[in-house]
């Protein structure tokens, strides 16, 4: 096995199960012998979770700028990579972790209508070159993520953050924009058919985790 680690991102709308399948990406990793390290984003830190929280915050008293959005994603990511992701990876752990660049793309590129150029330019300045070794898309129709999201919210009690009040369309717009993601890059980015039963779900993670297990050694 390569002394460096390996980046395994999660992607995904609303609702399409990935706290679920990352916790249990990483515990089928961790059986493997692996030292992970589970992270999300925006996040990961204290100073990026104190970002997650501006973004995530659904008071409407001020508005938030699209643009200003898309860099404090990028300062979150920042900050991420360099106290968490790259030292992790440097020492030979994998990282899984709940949402990348390739979110930034669907959310801020296709729900906000950012150009994708505009994006990439800051994918460059703060990644460095830095990509996932494997992104695994959660992939659902909007509607039906959409009942799961409300099914949890309901569990838990929760209030919709500044995102899950968006309409219809923003979600739509940004399956589109995963989905085309995935289909310019299908060696990185692996469908997985997130409207199925959990079991089936997880046993096509793991057929497609263990087959980069065994390319990668």
């Amino acid at each position: 096995m390569s002394s460096r680690g390996r980046f395994i991102t999660l992607e995904g709308g609303e609702g399409v199960g990935k706290s679920t399948n990352l916790a249990w990406v990483a515990d089928h990793l961790m059986d493997r012998g692996l030292e992970v390290v589970r992270t999300r984003e925006p996040g990961g830190t204290p100073r990026a979770e104190a970002i997650r929280q501006l973004l995530l915050d659904p008071a409407d008293d001020e508005p938030l700028d699209v643009d200003a959005e898309l860099l404090l994603v990028f300062a979150a990511r920042a900050q991420h990579l360099a106290r968490v992701v790259c030292p992790a990876l440097a020492r030979g752990a994998w990282v899984v972790c709940d949402r990348f660049t390739d979110a930034t793309f669907a959310y801020q590129g296709g729900g906000r209508g950012i150009p994708a150029r505009r994006i990439a330019e800051l994918e460059s300045f703060v990644q460095q070159g830095l990509q996932p070794d494997l992104t695994l898309l959660l992939d659902m129709p909007m509607e039906a993520a959409q009942r799961r999201l409300e099914g949890r919210l309901g569990r838990d009690g929760g209030a919709r953050d500044r995102f899950e009040r968006e309409r219809g369309e923003f979600f739509q717009a940004v399956r589109r924009a995963y989905l085309a993601r995935a289909a310019e890059d299908p060696h990185r980015i692996a469908v997985v058919d997130a409207d199925r039963p959990l079991g089936q779900v997880q046993a096509e993670l793991s057929r497609l985790l263990d087959n980069c297990l065994e390319s990668w050694r």
